[in-house]
């Protein structure tokens, strides 16, 4: 029943869009691991809707790059990414990034940088009471209202799909020190209007990330 609630609270958006944020959010916190099968019956019994809902989820998650439909007698799994893959995805992730941080700098203004802020210490709070479920959430919405800030339509369509599959990887940081510590710099260099800086820092921010994840696949 509580899968059921998770469908059918927003009566403006379509059902397969709540159905794919619902899966998105289970794949990028692990209750849908790479590899995992997903079978369109038992997602439409617990979301309590039809499968077409669910079959429109499938398909804007394979065009997300989250799932894979490898046959019809096989089914839909979610997909793994290799070295080669996830290389890639940081690539475009550290351009991306760099230039929504100094698009954010340039238009967030005082509301933006504050909204921005109080993530930064929701994460910091997190962190110092051992929380780092929560300090990843946090972590994650800043990243999301950063893209905001930015006031860009076009890159935020393009970002949200590119998080969405890195997030899984980033469950385990072995690093939340340095990712709340650079999150704090970069909040202050949007909050100051420093474009430039804003810029520099989310690439190295993006580049600090690519090694710890690359480190963790050995």
């Amino acid at each position: 029943m509580a899968a059921a609630q998770e469908i059918g609270k927003e009566p403006g958006s379509p059902l397969g869009e709540q159905v794919r944020r619902a899966l998105r959010a289970r794949i990028a916190e692990g209750r849908l691991q790479p590899g995992d099968r997903i079978y369109e019956q038992d997602i439409a019994a617990e979301f309590g809707v039809s499968r077409v809902p669910v079959r429109e989820a499938i398909r804007r998650l394979q065009g997300d790059g989250l799932v894979e439909v490898r046959d019809r007698r096989r089914g839909v799994f979610v997909r793994s990414l290799g070295r080669r893959q996830i290389e890639e995805l940081f690539d475009v992730r550290e351009a991306l990034e760099a230039l929504a941080a100094e698009r954010a700098a340039e238009r967030a203004g005082p509301d933006g940088a504050a909204r921005l802020g109080a993530l930064v210490e929701q994460a910091r709070r997190s962190l110092q009471r051992g929380d780092l479920a929560a300090m990843t959430e946090a972590n994650a919405a800043f990243h999301d209202e950063l893209v905001a800030a930015s006031g860009h339509e076009l890159l935020a369509g393009v970002l949200e799909p590119l998080h969405g599959r890195l997030a899984y990887l980033f469950r385990l940081n072995r690093e939340p020190e340095r990712v709340c510590a650079e999150h704090e710099q970069l909040h202050e260099a949007i909050a100051a209007g420093d474009a430039a800086r804003a810029g520099a820092l989310a690439r190295a921010h993006a580049a600090a990330s690519r090694r710890m994840v690359l480190d963790d696949l050995g």
